[in-house]
Order: structure tokens, then sequence, then C-alpha cells
């Protein structure tokens, strides 16, 4: 199984680039989030979850670990394929989506091209759960133009270190998730961890 592909960009179509490895060309699936990222005759590093079928072996490509898991998570969704899932990420970073589902905003999923209301919901409420566990403190988001993938922003930062530290108060992490980012949407990107956790305690005593 490929799970990871170093090589320059040698083709970029609607939904796939051709990359290639030392003389062979890997056709690759990519969210247009990711293709908006690379461009031709440039070199980069995308992490790969390969389908095996009967007729056929399909390779999709990320920019980080964390857009592919959140690839594989949303495909455990009735309704949600390859193709949904991708076109999901193409239109929501996984930090926006993750904050989405913690807020229960399906409204935000829903404007992704092919999502209608009742899916945008189920896949709100089925990952609710799951939504902490995809964004951790310290973990890498996609590196743009294919430059080397980068720590979290210090706005990311902060609320990964409320998160953190409403959790190590006994709140489990969808409560300690969802109070953050209502925290982050009331109080804007540049509030520091003190102020969210402040404005995220406030949130859980309602």
């Amino acid at each position: 199984m490929i799970g990871k592909l170093r090589g320059k960009v040698d083709a970029i179509g609607e939904s796939h680039a051709i990359i290639d490895v030392n003389g062979v060309g890997y056709e690759v699936q990519c969210s247009a989030r990711t293709l908006r990222s690379i461009e031709l005759g440039q070199d980069v590093s995308l992490t790969i979850d390969t389908h095996v079928r009967e007729d056929a072996i399909r390779l999709f490509g990320f920019a980080s670990e964390i857009e592919r898991s959140w690839f594989r998570t949303l495909q455990t969704i009735q309704g949600v394929g390859a193709k949904v899932a991708l076109a999901v990420l193409g239109t929501l970073s996984p930090q926006e989506l993750a904050s989405a589902i913690a807020l229960g905003n399906w409204a935000t999923v829903e404007k992704t091209p092919g999502v209608g209301k009742k899916l945008a919901q189920r896949i709100v409420l089925e990952l609710k759960d799951k939504a902490p566990a995809l964004t951790i403190p310290g973990a890498s988001l996609p590196a743009a133009k294919g430059a080397p993938a980068v720590s979290a922003t210090s706005q990311s930062t902060a609320a990964a270190e409320a998160v953190s530290a409403l959790t190590n108060l006994g709140y489990n992490p969808a409560q300690a998730s969802a109070a953050i980012a209502a925290a982050v949407a009331d109080l804007g990107e540049g509030a520091d961890t003190a102020k969210l956790i402040r404005r995220g305690l406030r949130e859980l005593a309602r």
C-alpha cells in the first residue's frame, strides 16, 4: 500500500494531479484545496490513502496527515463516499470542519457542493465526539504552495491549549472543544489562551 509520495507535479487536472516519482507518473485524486496549493513543476510530498478495488487502484493525496484522517473519518458516515469527503475537505479546512462539528453548525458543512441539509446534519451529529481527537495540539497544518508543513498558528495553538485545560478540569473532550469553538467565534482569532478558557468556562456554565 502506498502511504506517501514525494515527487514533482507533472500535471494538474480538475480533480487530480500527476506526480512524477523517478520517472513514474502517479495519478492522485485530491481535494480542491490541495490542488490550489500546488503548481506545475513543483516538488511536493503528499500523504496518500490507497483504495484497492477489483477493477482499479485509486490514490487520494493530502497535504497533511490530519486531512487524510478527516477523509477516512468522513467516509464512516452513511452517504459519504470518497467523492463527497474530498468535496467537504475542498470546501472546509480541517480546523473549520472541526469547529463546525463542535458547534453543531451543520449549515457550514452544507455549503459543500453535493451535501444537502440531511447529510450535513448527519455528519455533524455522528462526528461530534470524534472532532476533538482529529484536532490535537501541535498537529501539522497543510502547507501552502507545497512548502513543508508548519506548526499550528498561534490562534489554533491557543485554542488547543484552552481545550486541554478544560479537559484537565474534568470536562470531556467534546464539551471542551465545543465551548472553546464558541469562545473563538465570540472573541475572535486574536484571543489568547486565558481569555478563551474564561469564555469557555462561562459557556459550560450555561
